[in-house]
């Protein structure tokens, strides 16, 4: 097997650091990190199977306009992946290559190569709605005589009436939350870790005190999770599968309630529900966009859509496929440009 060349190894060290290092401390976010990480699995198995790129011949003309290019071609037409995750992907090509235009200055033309590409047309797609009621019938459903329906009732609630990402609430911490202040807020900590202050109305403040009284105690610790997993205690957030799980079960029993309840729910969906809700209730399109801790106004307009629309077409989401933890490989000898970069393998 013949030894990687001292452009390869750099690049592929830089592939690896960007993805373990770079990305999960800029977004603060897994699904984040996942789609960069998926595109760049997918660009390295196109070099190796289709323009025949061994570990050992990476360069950086590897990420020529021209090649990028053939990729988008190669994942619209042999993968059919559409518009909108082809431009996805383009995204993730462009933050890689300009974190290594910042990392090497010999490198820095195949970032201003990739910025010259066009982005694939897309028809706009339109997040799935929730009317009040059906978010109603679904607040319903937990048994509040049980602990752990009580403990559902207050994420529920907690989740939809502040419209946090399912990861900001549960990363976020007992000393986080101000609930006897003259205006209730809780601070998280968003995308890119940056804080952002969500006021909580009265029945989510309810609803947490009477939560963490009995979850936490009369003198809670601090620096514990508010939703902390029952297994591993106070000091591991509650996962998100679990809560998405418990979210499909009173999905199932408020959907027999009210047929508007989408058997398929999951924690985002209360998000996209509240933010319908705000513009429905005359709150400004920036307000909600700064609410939400969109960087972009364009990010929030798609709400617009579901407040006019009520659309029941589901929100284009990337691919589904799995993640693994590979090990940083670039030092050694491999057999594929994935395995060089610590990148996992997507067939």
């Amino acid at each position: 097997m013949k030894k990687s060349n001292k452009e390869s190894i750099i690049i592929a060290k830089h592939i690896s650091s960007f993805l373990n290092d770079y990305i999960p401390f800029q977004s603060g976010s897994d699904n984040t990190a996942k789609s960069h990480e998926c595109a760049i699995a997918l660009f390295l198995n196109f070099l190796e199977t289709e323009k025949k790129v061994s570990p050992e011949k990476l360069k950086v003309e590897c990420f020529s306009q021209e090649t990028i290019e053939e990729w988008l071609y190669w994942l619209s037409e042999k993968r059919n992946c559409s518009p909108q995750t082809c431009n996805v992907r383009l995204g993730s090509i462009r933050t890689f290559l300009k974190y290594l235009s910042k990392k090497e200055v010999s490198m820095i033309h195949v970032f201003g190569e990739a910025s010259q590409i066009e982005r694939r047309k897309q028809m706009r797609r339109k997040v799935t709605g929730m009317s009040k009621i059906a978010v109603q019938a679904l607040l319903n459903a937990p048994n509040e005589k049980t602990a752990i329906g009580r403990r559902d009732i207050a994420l529920m609630v907690s989740l939809y009436g502040t419209a946090a990402r399912i990861d900001e609430m549960l990363s976020t911490k007992i000393e986080q939350l101000y609930l006897d202040a003259k205006k209730p807020y809780a601070i998280i900590i968003g995308k890119g870790k940056k804080p952002r202050t969500l006021y909580l109305l009265p029945k989510a403040v309810a609803h947490l005190k009477e939560y963490i009284k009995e979850y936490h105690g009369d003198y809670p610790d601090q620096n514990s999770y508010v939703f902390y997993s029952r297994n591993g205690g106070l000091q591991q957030m509650m996962s998100q599968t679990a809560v998405n799980k418990r979210l499909k079960l009173y999905a199932k029993k408020a959907h027999e309630v009210c047929k508007e309840v989408p058997l398929s729910m999951h924690a985002h969906k209360l998000r996209h529900a509240k933010a319908s809700h705000w513009l429905e209730d005359g709150i400004n399109i920036l307000q909600i966009s700064l609410l939400l801790g969109h960087e972009k106004l364009e990010t929030t307009e798609i709400y617009l859509d579901v407040t006019l629309e009520q659309t029941t077409e589901a929100l284009a989401t990337l691919e589904d496929e799995k993640t693994k933890n590979i090990p940083k490989k670039w030092k050694g000898k491999n057999s594929s440009l994935s395995e060089m970069c610590g990148v996992r393998t997507i067939l």
